[in-house]
């Protein structure tokens, strides 16, 4: 028995528009085309997959079962006719992209629009997932790229730097500490650290960058933020401080309601911002484009954080030098 995938999709539209007739418009055939092939494929099958009362259409029992893996057969060869096209013109389809939720709400809005001008034929079709779930998956080729913070480990594997992004300090806003121009480890010696839940890379840049505090391991709260929004909002109610990137510091802006942010002086307080690939797949070529692209849109906002440290270092010797232009 062969089944034609041209009437898989023919009763998939089916079941997804509630009508013959709807169906065989979206499919471009006439109605009495449609209706045949699907009563062909009925008998084929030995099911009936709809259950025709009237003008009612309804997907049967049976024919739900059928129709779900109809649908993934359906996905299957779809990805099957896109990685042949891919491997004959790289920039062309749907490039699958993993990027991690403490930056995809930031650097996303700030590179689609370069990337689709660059790219018009191939969009990103983008899943928000940690760390450890994007390597897997782009392990296994479910996905061609993947945005991270953090280096790549296992795996066959390779990666391009995309940009240093500095880290800040957030406080909440009538804090004492909110008036210092720069803040270092040792000035939270004191203070609770608000981390996000186990899984995020950010989680670990914050422990590590806030090392330095003599009592860095007896003021870690137990609360454990799913996001960083919800961090900024538990700072600025309060509860603590926490390390902010700089993408994120950046949109959420000066609000009253929002915690104040800080530059945070100690050595390594930024995190490098990745593009990683499989190096023998078909869209390595896409990658290393995009990677370009992504560098470039993101020139401006680099050179401005370069030039907020340099200032930032300058007030903090000043500081040092005369205590009365700490704040």
């Amino acid at each position: 028995m062969l089944v034609n995938f041209r009437d898989l999709r023919y009763a998939l539209a089916v079941a997804d528009l509630g009508s013959f007739s709807r169906a065989a418009e979206a499919c471009d055939v006439s109605q009495p085309t449609l209706s045949g092939q699907i009563r062909k494929l009925e008998d084929e099958l030995g099911v009936e997959l709809f259950e025709r009362t009237g003008r009612r259409i309804r997907v049967s029992p049976a024919g739900a079962i059928v129709l779900a893996h109809a649908r993934d057969a359906v996905a299957a060869a779809d990805d099957l006719v896109h990685s042949a096209a891919a491997s004959h013109d790289p920039l062309a389809g749907a490039l699958r992209t993993g990027i991690i939720p403490t930056l995809a709400p930031y650097l996303l809005p700030a590179i689609l629009p370069a990337i689709h001008h660059a790219f018009p034929a191939m969009p990103l079709a983008v899943a928000e997932e940690p760390t450890d779930r994007l390597l897997h998956r782009l392990a296994d080729g479910e996905l061609d790229i993947a945005i991270l913070a953090t280096a790549a480990t296992g795996g066959d594997l390779a990666e391009v730097a995309l940009f240093e992004e500095p880290l800040w300090v957030a406080l909440p806003a009538g804090h004492r500490k909110a008036a210092m121009r720069t803040i270092g480890a040792r000035d939270l010696d004191d203070e609770t650290l608000l981390l996000l839940a186990d899984g995020h890379c950010l989680r670990d840049q914050a422990l590590a960058v806030c090392s330095g505090r003599p009592a860095a391991s007896a003021t870690a709260s137990d609360l454990r933020a799913a996001s960083l929004e919800t961090l900024l909002n538990l700072v600025a109610a309060g509860y603590g401080f926490t390390i902010v990137p700089a993408m994120a510091r950046d949109r959420f802006g000066s609000a009253p309601d929002r915690p104040a942010t800080r530059p945070f002086t100690d050595p390594g307080a930024a995190r490098t911002i990745r593009l990683v690939y499989r190096p023998h797949a078909p869209r390595r070529i896409a990658a290393l484009r995009v990677a370009e692209t992504i560098r470039a849109a993101m020139a401006p906002t680099v050179e401005r954080w370069v030039q907020e440290r340099h200032e930032t270092r300058e007030a903090a010797g000043t500081a040092e030098r005369d205590p009365t232009q700490r704040t």
